[in-house]
């Protein structure tokens, strides 16, 4: 959100406060699958069932210390761009965030295929960091990148929040489903011991077609199931311009 300037009335958001509180529980739906933002209220919000897909890049604190700023602007711009790009590219990709070094998408997926096409897209973002760490290397960024993946599907409760009234709002995904995909995509590519890059939900996993159930491992110590699926054009093009 642009910050706008507005002076701050004690007595408005005082009775604000009031009025959310007593909104009633009825005004919140449970609906087969995430609805327009348009239909949302300062007053209402919808319960439905989705997929959340977080990427975020492994020890991004330490970064700094290794590039001055422009460098560190330059490898931020790639990965959030093309991370972006991916998310973007699902037909019921809901909403895309930024931040900081991660970007985390929520979807619509009311059916499995729809959950296959998520599955798809996290091949394709794994196949990207492959090339980006390639090009990254190339251009003196000795260390590369390294990124953790998680996805999860679940039940979220989608509400609009923000300052009634100033044009300053957004939509906020809220449940387990979200904070889920968060924790799985920490665990992706730990450093210290042995982790595949993706982590999955166990309804995720569960949900995925035969063929793609294939390529996933139940990780019986954290209750997850692991993959390291790429893209197979993208994986052609890996091996053809970047070996």
């Amino acid at each position: 959100m642009d910050s706008n300037h507005k002076a701050f009335d004690l007595t408005a958001s005082f009775a604000r406060i009031d009025g959310y509180l007593a909104a009633s529980s009825g005004n919140y739906e449970e609906v087969s699958e995430l609805p327009d933002r348009d239909r949302l209220t300062y007053a209402n919000g919808f319960y439905a069932m989705c997929s959340a897909v977080f990427i975020d890049i492994r020890d991004s604190s330490g970064l700094p210390s290794k590039y001055k700023r422009p460098a560190l602007a330059k490898l931020y711009r790639a990965f959030i761009s093309e991370a972006v790009a991916i998310l973007n590219s699902h037909q019921k990709a809901r909403e895309i965030n930024i931040v900081g070094d991660c970007v985390w998408a929520v979807f619509n997926t009311p059916y499995k295929a729809d959950i296959g096409r998520v599955f798809d897209k996290i091949a394709q973002l794994r196949s990207m960091i492959k090339v980006l760490d390639y090009k990254l290397k190339k251009a003196a960024y000795d260390d590369g990148i390294s990124i953790g993946i998680g996805a999860s599907y679940g039940r979220a409760l989608m509400i609009k929040a923000g300052y009634n009234g100033s044009g300053l709002s957004d939509v906020i995904y809220m449940g387990d489903v979200v904070n889920h995909a968060a924790k799985l995509a920490s665990k992706g590519n730990t450093s210290g011991w042995y982790a595949e890059p993706i982590y999955l939900g166990n309804l995720f996993a569960e949900n995925l077609t035969d063929d793609d159930a294939t390529l996933v491992t139940k990780d019986w110590q954290s209750d997850c199931y692991t993959a390291n699926v790429v893209n197979v054009a993208m994986e052609d093009w890996y091996q053809q311009n970047c070996t």
